[in-house]
Order: C-alpha cells, then structure tokens, then sequence
C-alpha cells in the first residue's frame, strides 16, 4: 500500500514539474523538458530542490542562466544551472 501511495506522489510530482516546464519561450521549454525527462531522476534530492526552485524564475532571466548568458547570483542555482548546461551539451555531442 505504501508503495501504491509512493509511487502516486512521484507520478503527481513529475507531471507537476512538467507543466512548470512549459513555458512562454519554446527554447527553453525544450531544454527544460528534455532535462526533466533524461537527468532529473539521476539528481539528487537537494539538487531536485534547486532545479524546482529554478522553475520560479522568470523566462528571460532563466533563459540567460541557461544560455550562459548571466549567472545566477546564488551559488546554488549556479550549481544546478551548470548541471543542466552540462547535461545539454553532452546529448548534443552524443547526438552529433
């Protein structure tokens, strides 16, 4: 039964993270999406808690963070930022 009950949350909480993953720019809702699809599970949960926390900021101000653009002024966010950057490029190169 605990399990069952595990396995809704889990299944709530990824279909949450997707819709915060839609987002007003295409771009970015591709990078996010594909992130939460290929690496999020692989996080850690401190990590799963930044990359939330990401989903708050603003489209154009995260598409900077992502595109290297700006950097985010918690160290925190610039960790998980550098993950996800990281995490882009090496599927990019793998499919190249």
């Amino acid at each position: 039964m605990t399990n069952n009950i595990e396995q809704d949350k889990s299944y709530k909480n990824r279909r949450r993270l997707q819709w915060q993953c839609r987002r007003g720019m295409l771009e970015l809702e591709l990078f996010l999406q594909d992130f939460l699809t290929y690496d999020y599970d692989a996080l850690s949960e401190d990590q799963k808690c930044k990359f939330e926390q990401l989903l708050t900021i603003i489209d154009p101000v995260l598409f900077d963070y992502l595109m290297g653009m700006q950097e985010a002024n918690e160290p925190e966010l610039r960790d998980i930022v550098h993950t996800i950057r990281t995490a882009h490029q090496q599927r990019l190169h793998n499919h190249s």
